[in-house]
Protein backbone atom coordinates (compact mmCIF):
# COMPACT_ATOMS: atom_id res chain seq x y z
CA UNK A 1 0.00 0.00 0.00
CA UNK A 2 1.01 3.59 -0.56
CA UNK A 3 0.34 5.54 2.63
CA UNK A 4 0.81 9.18 3.61
CA UNK A 5 1.16 9.61 7.38
CA UNK A 6 1.06 12.93 9.23
CA UNK A 7 2.31 13.47 12.79
CA UNK A 8 1.25 16.60 14.68
CA UNK A 9 3.19 18.71 17.17
CA UNK A 10 2.28 16.66 20.27
CA UNK A 11 3.25 13.42 18.46
CA UNK A 12 6.75 14.83 17.79
CA UNK A 13 6.87 17.01 20.92
CA UNK A 14 10.36 15.94 22.05
CA UNK A 15 13.21 13.61 21.02
CA UNK A 16 11.67 10.61 22.78
CA UNK A 17 8.38 11.10 20.92
CA UNK A 18 10.20 11.49 17.60
CA UNK A 19 11.89 8.15 18.37
CA UNK A 20 8.46 6.58 19.01
CA UNK A 21 7.21 7.95 15.69
CA UNK A 22 10.31 6.48 13.99
CA UNK A 23 9.46 3.04 15.45
CA UNK A 24 5.86 3.32 14.19
CA UNK A 25 7.03 4.40 10.71
CA UNK A 26 9.63 1.59 10.64
CA UNK A 27 6.94 -1.01 11.53
CA UNK A 28 4.70 0.21 8.68
CA UNK A 29 7.63 0.21 6.22
CA UNK A 30 8.61 -3.35 7.21
CA UNK A 31 5.02 -4.43 6.43
CA UNK A 32 5.80 -3.52 2.83
CA UNK A 33 4.13 -0.10 2.60
CA UNK A 34 5.47 2.81 0.53
CA UNK A 35 5.54 5.74 2.97
CA UNK A 36 5.49 9.52 2.80
CA UNK A 37 5.57 10.98 6.31
CA UNK A 38 4.53 14.61 6.87
CA UNK A 39 5.60 16.21 10.16
CA UNK A 40 4.70 19.32 12.13
CA UNK A 41 7.11 21.37 14.23
CA UNK A 42 7.82 20.04 17.73
CA UNK A 43 5.16 21.39 20.11
CA UNK A 44 6.07 24.86 21.38
CA UNK A 45 8.62 25.45 18.60
CA UNK A 46 6.39 27.73 16.48
CA UNK A 47 5.50 29.92 19.48
CA UNK A 48 9.20 30.15 20.35
CA UNK A 49 10.03 31.35 16.82
CA UNK A 50 7.18 33.91 16.90
CA UNK A 51 8.63 35.17 20.20
CA UNK A 52 12.05 35.60 18.59
CA UNK A 53 10.53 37.67 15.77
CA UNK A 54 8.52 39.83 18.16
CA UNK A 55 11.71 40.66 20.05
CA UNK A 56 12.67 42.77 17.02
CA UNK A 57 9.30 43.84 15.61
CA UNK A 58 5.66 43.92 16.67
CA UNK A 59 4.66 43.58 12.98
CA UNK A 60 7.33 41.56 11.18
CA UNK A 61 7.09 41.07 7.40
CA UNK A 62 4.91 38.09 6.47
CA UNK A 63 7.49 36.91 3.94
CA UNK A 64 10.20 36.77 6.60
CA UNK A 65 7.81 35.09 9.07
CA UNK A 66 7.14 32.32 6.53
CA UNK A 67 10.87 31.72 6.13
CA UNK A 68 11.32 31.70 9.91
CA UNK A 69 8.31 29.53 10.85
CA UNK A 70 8.95 26.93 8.14
CA UNK A 71 12.19 26.02 9.93
CA UNK A 72 10.31 24.26 12.76
CA UNK A 73 8.99 21.53 10.43
CA UNK A 74 12.36 21.19 8.71
CA UNK A 75 14.04 20.44 12.04
CA UNK A 76 11.51 17.68 12.83
CA UNK A 77 11.77 16.12 9.35
CA UNK A 78 15.58 16.01 9.50
CA UNK A 79 15.57 14.49 13.02
CA UNK A 80 13.03 11.82 12.06
CA UNK A 81 15.04 10.94 8.94
CA UNK A 82 18.24 10.66 11.02
CA UNK A 83 16.44 8.38 13.52
CA UNK A 84 15.11 6.10 10.75
CA UNK A 85 18.48 5.85 8.99
CA UNK A 86 20.06 4.91 12.33
CA UNK A 87 17.50 2.04 12.54
CA UNK A 88 18.85 0.72 9.23
CA UNK A 89 16.06 2.09 7.02
CA UNK A 90 16.61 4.36 4.03
CA UNK A 91 14.88 7.70 4.67
CA UNK A 92 15.24 11.17 3.16
CA UNK A 93 13.97 14.48 4.56
CA UNK A 94 12.57 17.06 2.12
CA UNK A 95 11.34 20.63 2.52
CA UNK A 96 8.02 21.69 0.98
CA UNK A 97 9.91 23.06 -2.02
CA UNK A 98 11.90 19.85 -2.53
CA UNK A 99 8.60 17.93 -2.34
CA UNK A 100 7.22 19.95 -5.28
CA UNK A 101 4.50 21.81 -3.32
CA UNK A 102 3.73 25.01 -5.25
CA UNK A 103 1.41 27.59 -3.66
CA UNK A 104 0.02 31.05 -4.37
CA UNK A 105 1.81 34.08 -2.86
CA UNK A 106 -0.50 34.71 0.12
CA UNK A 107 2.18 34.64 2.83
CA UNK A 108 1.19 32.96 6.17
CA UNK A 109 -2.04 31.53 4.66
CA UNK A 110 -1.06 30.27 1.21
CA UNK A 111 -3.16 27.84 -0.83
CA UNK A 112 -1.64 24.88 -2.66
CA UNK A 113 -1.90 25.32 -6.45
CA UNK A 114 -0.28 22.07 -7.57
CA UNK A 115 2.25 19.42 -6.59
CA UNK A 116 5.04 18.21 -8.88
CA UNK A 117 5.48 14.62 -7.70
CA UNK A 118 8.54 13.68 -9.85
CA UNK A 119 11.05 13.94 -6.99
CA UNK A 120 8.76 12.12 -4.53
CA UNK A 121 8.08 9.31 -7.02
CA UNK A 122 11.80 8.88 -7.69
CA UNK A 123 12.57 8.49 -3.98
CA UNK A 124 9.61 6.15 -3.37
CA UNK A 125 10.53 3.94 -6.35
CA UNK A 126 14.07 3.63 -4.99
CA UNK A 127 12.63 2.25 -1.73
CA UNK A 128 13.15 5.30 0.47
CA UNK A 129 10.82 6.53 3.21
CA UNK A 130 10.18 10.18 2.33
CA UNK A 131 9.86 12.61 5.28
CA UNK A 132 8.24 15.91 4.27
CA UNK A 133 8.31 19.13 6.30
CA UNK A 134 4.59 20.00 6.52
CA UNK A 135 2.84 23.39 6.57
CA UNK A 136 4.98 24.85 3.78
CA UNK A 137 5.53 25.22 0.07
CA UNK A 138 7.07 27.63 -2.38
CA UNK A 139 5.47 30.27 -4.62
CA UNK A 140 6.29 30.95 -8.26
CA UNK A 141 8.84 33.63 -7.27
CA UNK A 142 10.76 31.01 -5.27
CA UNK A 143 9.78 32.37 -1.83
CA UNK A 144 8.92 30.01 1.02
CA UNK A 145 5.22 30.14 1.98
CA UNK A 146 3.25 28.60 4.85
CA UNK A 147 -0.31 27.26 4.71
CA UNK A 148 -1.80 28.71 7.89
CA UNK A 149 -3.63 26.91 10.68
CA UNK A 150 -3.84 23.13 10.18
CA UNK A 151 -1.30 23.46 7.37
CA UNK A 152 0.48 20.14 7.96
CA UNK A 153 -2.83 18.27 7.65
CA UNK A 154 -3.37 20.09 4.35
CA UNK A 155 0.14 19.13 3.17
CA UNK A 156 -0.60 15.47 3.94
CA UNK A 157 -4.01 15.39 2.24
CA UNK A 158 -2.71 17.23 -0.85
CA UNK A 159 0.27 14.86 -1.15
CA UNK A 160 -2.01 11.82 -0.71
CA UNK A 161 -4.20 13.11 -3.54
CA UNK A 162 -1.29 13.94 -5.85
CA UNK A 163 0.43 10.58 -5.22
CA UNK A 164 -2.88 8.64 -5.44
CA UNK A 165 -2.16 7.11 -2.03
CA UNK A 166 -4.41 4.34 -0.73
CA UNK A 167 -4.70 6.03 2.64
CA UNK A 168 -3.84 9.24 4.49
CA UNK A 169 -3.35 8.73 8.23
CA UNK A 170 -3.49 11.79 10.49
CA UNK A 171 -1.86 11.02 13.86
CA UNK A 172 -2.77 13.22 16.82
CA UNK A 173 -3.15 12.83 20.59
CA UNK A 174 -6.75 11.50 20.29
CA UNK A 175 -7.63 8.12 18.82
CA UNK A 176 -10.40 9.14 16.46
CA UNK A 177 -13.73 10.93 16.20
CA UNK A 178 -16.17 10.30 19.06
CA UNK A 179 -19.97 10.50 19.21
CA UNK A 180 -19.37 13.51 21.48
CA UNK A 181 -16.64 14.91 23.73
CA UNK A 182 -15.79 12.08 26.19
CA UNK A 183 -14.97 14.68 28.86
CA UNK A 184 -18.65 15.76 28.80
CA UNK A 185 -20.22 12.32 28.28
CA UNK A 186 -18.00 9.42 29.44
CA UNK A 187 -20.28 6.99 27.53
CA UNK A 188 -19.19 8.51 24.19
CA UNK A 189 -18.12 5.91 21.64
CA UNK A 190 -15.49 6.12 18.94
CA UNK A 191 -16.98 6.27 15.43
CA UNK A 192 -15.50 3.68 13.03
CA UNK A 193 -16.52 5.41 9.77
CA UNK A 194 -17.89 8.86 9.06
CA UNK A 195 -18.67 10.67 5.79
CA UNK A 196 -16.78 13.75 4.60
CA UNK A 197 -19.94 15.86 4.96
CA UNK A 198 -20.55 14.75 8.56
CA UNK A 199 -16.91 15.41 9.42
CA UNK A 200 -17.13 18.87 7.85
CA UNK A 201 -20.17 19.62 10.03
CA UNK A 202 -18.35 18.35 13.15
CA UNK A 203 -15.26 20.45 12.31
CA UNK A 204 -17.33 23.61 11.74
CA UNK A 205 -19.27 22.96 14.96
CA UNK A 206 -16.21 23.04 17.17
CA UNK A 207 -14.83 19.46 17.05
CA UNK A 208 -11.04 19.92 17.24
CA UNK A 209 -9.96 16.63 15.61
CA UNK A 210 -9.48 17.98 12.07
CA UNK A 211 -9.54 21.36 10.34
CA UNK A 212 -12.29 22.11 7.80
CA UNK A 213 -9.84 22.87 5.00
CA UNK A 214 -8.19 19.43 5.13
CA UNK A 215 -11.55 17.57 5.16
CA UNK A 216 -12.79 19.69 2.22
CA UNK A 217 -9.62 18.88 0.29
CA UNK A 218 -9.90 15.15 1.13
CA UNK A 219 -13.46 15.15 -0.21
CA UNK A 220 -12.43 17.03 -3.38
CA UNK A 221 -9.47 14.70 -4.05
CA UNK A 222 -11.35 11.57 -2.87
CA UNK A 223 -8.67 10.74 -0.26
CA UNK A 224 -9.53 8.11 2.36
CA UNK A 225 -8.58 9.82 5.62
CA UNK A 226 -7.95 8.09 8.95
CA UNK A 227 -7.49 10.00 12.18
CA UNK A 228 -5.85 8.07 15.02
CA UNK A 229 -3.55 8.41 18.02
CA UNK A 230 0.24 8.19 17.84
CA UNK A 231 0.28 7.05 21.49
CA UNK A 232 -1.55 3.71 21.10
CA UNK A 233 -2.33 1.03 18.52
CA UNK A 234 -6.12 1.60 18.48
CA UNK A 235 -7.94 1.66 15.15
CA UNK A 236 -8.87 5.22 14.25
CA UNK A 237 -11.87 6.74 12.47
CA UNK A 238 -12.09 6.46 8.67
CA UNK A 239 -13.41 9.58 6.92
CA UNK A 240 -14.64 8.55 3.49
CA UNK A 241 -17.38 8.82 0.84
CA UNK A 242 -20.93 8.34 2.08
CA UNK A 243 -21.41 5.34 -0.24
CA UNK A 244 -18.50 3.54 1.47
CA UNK A 245 -20.51 3.43 4.73
CA UNK A 246 -22.96 0.52 4.86
CA UNK A 247 -24.70 1.22 8.19
CA UNK A 248 -25.69 4.87 8.21
CA UNK A 249 -26.86 5.82 11.73
CA UNK A 250 -29.64 8.44 11.89
CA UNK A 251 -27.43 10.58 14.14
CA UNK A 252 -23.65 10.08 14.23
CA UNK A 253 -22.84 12.44 17.06
CA UNK A 254 -23.48 15.52 19.17
CA UNK A 255 -21.25 18.61 19.00
CA UNK A 256 -20.97 21.50 21.46
CA UNK A 257 -19.60 24.96 20.67
CA UNK A 258 -19.31 27.32 23.65
CA UNK A 259 -17.51 30.00 21.61
CA UNK A 260 -20.84 31.65 20.75
CA UNK A 261 -22.51 34.98 21.49
CA UNK A 262 -25.85 36.44 20.41
CA UNK A 263 -26.79 39.93 19.27
CA UNK A 264 -30.47 40.89 19.31
CA UNK A 265 -31.71 43.99 17.51
CA UNK A 266 -35.17 45.09 18.72
CA UNK A 267 -37.15 47.58 16.68
CA UNK A 268 -35.29 47.37 13.36
CA UNK A 269 -36.95 49.47 10.64
CA UNK A 270 -38.78 46.89 8.50
CA UNK A 271 -37.72 47.95 4.99
CA UNK A 272 -36.04 46.18 2.05
CA UNK A 273 -32.22 46.18 2.22
CA UNK A 274 -31.81 46.71 5.98
CA UNK A 275 -30.64 43.11 6.61
CA UNK A 276 -28.29 43.32 3.61
CA UNK A 277 -26.76 46.51 5.03
CA UNK A 278 -26.25 45.00 8.52
CA UNK A 279 -24.74 41.72 7.33
CA UNK A 280 -22.60 43.15 4.52
CA UNK A 281 -20.98 45.52 7.06
CA UNK A 282 -20.29 42.57 9.39
CA UNK A 283 -18.87 40.54 6.47
CA UNK A 284 -16.56 43.40 5.43
CA UNK A 285 -15.23 43.49 8.98
CA UNK A 286 -14.47 39.75 8.74
CA UNK A 287 -17.10 38.85 11.37
CA UNK A 288 -18.52 35.37 10.86
CA UNK A 289 -22.32 35.32 11.36
CA UNK A 290 -23.80 31.89 12.00
CA UNK A 291 -27.49 31.57 12.94
CA UNK A 292 -30.03 34.29 12.04
CA UNK A 293 -33.63 34.69 13.18
CA UNK A 294 -35.97 37.50 12.06
CA UNK A 295 -39.48 37.90 13.45
CA UNK A 296 -42.43 39.00 11.35
CA UNK A 297 -42.55 42.80 11.37
CA UNK A 298 -45.28 44.76 13.13
CA UNK A 299 -45.96 48.52 12.97
CA UNK A 300 -43.08 49.03 10.56
CA UNK A 301 -40.47 47.42 12.88
CA UNK A 302 -39.05 43.93 13.33
CA UNK A 303 -36.70 42.03 15.67
CA UNK A 304 -33.52 40.43 14.35
CA UNK A 305 -31.24 38.05 16.24
CA UNK A 306 -27.97 36.43 15.12
CA UNK A 307 -24.98 34.62 16.59
CA UNK A 308 -21.28 35.32 16.14
CA UNK A 309 -18.17 33.65 17.61
CA UNK A 310 -17.73 34.96 21.16
CA UNK A 311 -14.20 36.16 20.40
CA UNK A 312 -15.66 38.41 17.66
CA UNK A 313 -18.45 39.87 19.83
CA UNK A 314 -16.58 43.07 20.78
CA UNK A 315 -15.91 43.93 17.12
CA UNK A 316 -19.54 43.19 16.19
CA UNK A 317 -20.80 45.20 19.18
CA UNK A 318 -18.68 48.20 18.20
CA UNK A 319 -20.05 48.06 14.66
CA UNK A 320 -23.69 47.73 15.78
CA UNK A 321 -23.35 50.68 18.20
CA UNK A 322 -21.88 52.75 15.37
CA UNK A 323 -24.60 51.72 12.85
CA UNK A 324 -27.53 51.89 15.35
CA UNK A 325 -29.83 49.79 13.12
CA UNK A 326 -32.39 49.33 15.95
CA UNK A 327 -33.92 51.07 18.97
CA UNK A 328 -32.57 48.46 21.40
CA UNK A 329 -29.41 46.37 21.13
CA UNK A 330 -28.80 43.33 23.36
CA UNK A 331 -25.56 41.35 23.64
CA UNK A 332 -25.44 37.91 25.29
CA UNK A 333 -22.30 35.85 25.93
CA UNK A 334 -24.02 33.17 28.04
CA UNK A 335 -25.14 30.93 25.20
CA UNK A 336 -23.83 27.76 23.54
CA UNK A 337 -24.68 25.88 20.36
CA UNK A 338 -25.56 22.19 20.64
CA UNK A 339 -25.85 20.26 17.37
CA UNK A 340 -26.73 16.78 16.20
CA UNK A 341 -25.16 15.52 12.96
CA UNK A 342 -25.95 12.50 10.80
CA UNK A 343 -26.36 11.55 7.13
CA UNK A 344 -29.22 9.25 8.19
CA UNK A 345 -31.37 12.33 8.86
CA UNK A 346 -31.95 12.67 5.10
CA UNK A 347 -34.12 9.56 5.04
CA UNK A 348 -35.72 9.61 8.52
CA UNK A 349 -38.55 11.74 9.89
CA UNK A 350 -39.04 12.73 13.52
CA UNK A 351 -35.33 13.40 14.18
CA UNK A 352 -35.91 17.03 15.22
CA UNK A 353 -38.91 16.28 17.44
CA UNK A 354 -36.87 13.70 19.39
CA UNK A 355 -34.19 16.35 20.04
CA UNK A 356 -36.74 18.91 21.20
CA UNK A 357 -38.43 16.35 23.48
CA UNK A 358 -35.08 15.32 25.02
CA UNK A 359 -34.26 18.94 25.92
CA UNK A 360 -37.82 19.68 27.13
CA UNK A 361 -37.58 16.69 29.48
CA UNK A 362 -34.55 18.37 31.11
CA UNK A 363 -36.33 21.77 31.20
CA UNK A 364 -33.80 23.23 28.77
CA UNK A 365 -35.18 26.12 26.72
CA UNK A 366 -34.19 26.28 23.03
CA UNK A 367 -33.53 29.91 22.09
CA UNK A 368 -32.67 29.52 18.37
CA UNK A 369 -32.77 26.66 15.85
CA UNK A 370 -31.08 26.17 12.48
CA UNK A 371 -31.10 23.08 10.28
CA UNK A 372 -29.40 21.64 7.22
CA UNK A 373 -29.89 18.33 5.45
CA UNK A 374 -27.63 16.49 7.93
CA UNK A 375 -27.55 18.82 10.97
CA UNK A 376 -29.81 20.41 13.58
CA UNK A 377 -28.25 23.17 15.72
CA UNK A 378 -29.89 24.64 18.82
CA UNK A 379 -28.83 27.62 20.91
CA UNK A 380 -29.31 27.10 24.67
CA UNK A 381 -28.16 28.83 27.85
CA UNK A 382 -24.49 27.96 28.34
CA UNK A 383 -24.97 26.64 31.90
CA UNK A 384 -27.25 23.89 30.56
CA UNK A 385 -25.19 23.09 27.45
CA UNK A 386 -23.33 20.03 28.78
CA UNK A 387 -26.57 18.62 30.21
CA UNK A 388 -28.09 19.14 26.74
CA UNK A 389 -25.24 17.17 25.14
CA UNK A 390 -25.76 14.24 27.55
CA UNK A 391 -29.56 14.30 27.04
CA UNK A 392 -29.23 14.23 23.24
CA UNK A 393 -26.52 11.54 23.36
CA UNK A 394 -28.90 9.35 25.35
CA UNK A 395 -31.98 10.20 23.25
CA UNK A 396 -30.30 8.90 20.08
CA UNK A 397 -28.76 5.90 21.91
CA UNK A 398 -25.26 6.87 20.82
CA UNK A 399 -23.68 4.94 23.70
CA UNK A 400 -24.84 1.63 22.21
Amino acid sequence: MRIVQKYGGTSVGDLERIENVAKRVAKSAKEGNQLVVVVSAMSGETNKLIGYAQHFSSMPSKREMDLLLSSGERITSALLSIALNEMGLEAIALTGRQSGIVTDSMHTSARIEHIDTDSLEKHLQSGKIVIVAGFQGINREGDVTTLGRGGSDLSAVALAGALQADLCEIYTDVDGVYTTDPRIEPKAKKIDKISYDEMLEFASLGAKVLQNRSVELAKKLNVNLVTRSSFNENEGTLITKEENIMEKPIVSGVALDKNQARITLRGVVDKPGIAAEIFSNLAEAGINVDMIIQNVGEDGATNLGFTVPENELESAKEMMLKMKPAENLEFDRDIAKVSIVGVGMKSHSGVASRAFEALAKENINIEMISTSEIKISMVVNEKYSELAVRALHEAYELDR
